[in-house]
């Protein structure tokens, strides 16, 4: 599909930063950057001499791996932004040729560089995570052709992946706790639903390209219906371990945050295609409030010897 170029304008032969920027898409990083420290808090060790390679860490969560998957999405997907979202860089003409691509390798190769710097746990992780950004938007497994397992590629590569790492960066290697990586997992599996909900803005080009999207598989309520659960089931597991790991006023400050999004979840499920990204923008931040909570309950435990 060609792009979208002004008439009367040439094609400009290489993007600016601000384009360069845009695909990369900085406002994505929050995500994992968080993720990587809430396993920096729940390590249990203090930041000293290793603050750096907890600094370092963060950049490749965020600026570096995220920003990597949000390219390789933009290129591989650009036919369908075309149709969804025909400004974004690559459709729009402002990222001419095969910068996409080639951004999204150089991207790639960058990582595994800052990578290095962090050991093997920090450079395995980041070939994990690089491995599933481009088998999510890319031939020939592109994952995202199916919501179920393309958000589960996300929400792990996202939450899980980046907190046990940021805890075995701290460790020096060492395997993080059966707690710490018990709620990594948890809360992958709760970002699964928060995925679902970028979902919402492009049914219609997903039809007609054959990506399978909740909203595409399920209809509008019923994907709104199974991203709540999604998000709010894996909660409760974190507040029930907290309270059997003697942290009640943890677990309770998590069950707080979980009736808070569920308040916020009736605006959502009366309008999911409409208010998806109010949501987003509102109840993710609380989901991942909780998140932090719960690493400071860990580390609490393991500083009482628990």
């Amino acid at each position: 599909m060609a792009s979208a170029v002004p008439v009367g304008t040439a094609p400009a032969a290489r993007p600016s930063l601000a384009t360069v920027a845009e695909l990369l898409k900085p406002i994505t990083w929050f995500p994992p950057m968080w993720a990587f420290g809430c396993g920096v808090i729940a390590s249990g060790l203090p930041l000293g001499e290793r603050w750096l390679l907890a600094l370092i860490g963060i950049v490749l969560a965020g600026p570096m791996v995220c920003a990597t998957s949000q390219a390789v999405n933009d290129w591989f997907d650009r036919h369908v932004d075309a149709i969804n979202e025909p400004q974004r860089p690559i459709p729009s003409g402002r990222m001419p040729g095969r910068w996409g691509l080639y951004i999204a390798v150089l991207w790639t190769v960058l990582s595994l560089g800052v990578a290095l710097l962090l050991g093997p746990w920090g450079f395995g992780a980041a070939i994990v995570g690089l491995a599933l950004a481009w088998a999510y938007s890319a031939p020939p497994l592109r994952l995202k052709r199916n919501g179920w397992w393309g958000n589960a590629a996300c929400g792990l590569s996202y939450e899980g992946l980046a907190w046990i790492t940021g805890s075995a960066v701290m460790a020096s290697g060492a395997m993080p706790s059966g707690r710490s990586i018990a709620l990594a997992l948890l809360y992958s599996a709760g970002a699964h639903g928060i995925m679902t909900l970028n979902d919402f803005k492009a049914i219609d080009g997903d039809r007609r390209m054959g990506i399978r999207s909740l909203p595409v598989m399920l209809g509008v309520d019923g994907a709104a219906r199974a991203a709540c659960v999604t998000m709010l089931a894996p909660q409760f597991v974190v507040i029930a371990l907290l309270a059997a790991w003697g942290a009640p006023v943890h677990a309770a400050a998590v069950a707080a945050l979980v009736v808070a999004q569920a308040l916020m979840m009736r605006r959502f499920l009366a309008d999911p295609v409409g208010q998806a990204l109010w949501y987003s923008g509102f109840g993710v931040p609380v989901f991942v409030s909780g998140m932090m909570v719960s690493a400071f309950a860990v580390r609490a435990a393991m500083g009482a010897g628990a």
